[in-house]
């Protein structure tokens, strides 16, 4: 079965359809012509707006997820804005370290929402995910991407960049809620 991942972002692509490997599930990119206004005030929004733009350009079953980085210190922040925080990853990742100076608390998490519609657009099964944390003084690890580098997992110890593909997606934000939507469309055969 193949569905819409409604992204532009092949590593986000490549973690889903690795995360799901075995399942029977292939996601696959859009059509040409996507293009998402993320203005929502939510997570759960912005990836529904997501995928009823993957649904109207491919006109096929679609899921979307959005998800973001989540400071305690910095109220939430980035947040929704995670992605448009500042100018290239490793600038995100500076400016979150520099913001970070001197505060105690730096307990973090990652969240993800996942929305799947029908090819006509409904709302099939919305899942989400969290990963709890906290930011680390100074960026660690090679692996993963966005701000891996620099988001310490509860009770691991280690950054995500730190950890194996599988470690992270067994514990990910986004393995969280992929897990839970995997389940569901499993019962849709």
């Amino acid at each position: 079965m193949k569905i819409v991942f409604a992204t532009g972002n092949k590593d986000k692509l490549r973690e889903i359809n690795e995360i799901s490997q075995g399942s029977g599930i292939e996601f696959i990119l859009p059509e040409a012509g996507f293009n998402p206004v993320e203005d929502g005030l939510t997570f759960e929004e912005n990836s529904y707006k997501k995928a009823k733009e993957a649904v109207r350009v491919s006109h096929k079953m679609s899921l979307a997820d959005d998800s973001g980085l989540c400071v305690d210190a910095l109220n939430g922040a980035p947040g929704l804005y995670s992605a448009r925080y500042a100018g290239t990853q490793q600038e995100k990742i500076n400016k979150i370290l520099k913001e970070l100076e001197g505060v105690s608390d730096r307990s973090a998490k990652f969240v993800c929402v996942m929305t799947l519609l029908d090819e006509n657009g409904e709302i099939l099964h919305v899942s989400k995910g969290e990963c709890k944390g906290e930011i680390a003084e100074h960026q660690s690890g090679v692996n993963g991407f966005g701000y891996d580098p620099v988001f310490v997992v509860e009770n691991y110890g280690k950054t995500m960049a730190e950890m194996s593909e599988d470690e992270k997606n067994q514990i990910s934000h986004r393995g969280r809620a992929l897990t839970d939507m995997l389940n569901f469309i499993r019962t849709l055969h």
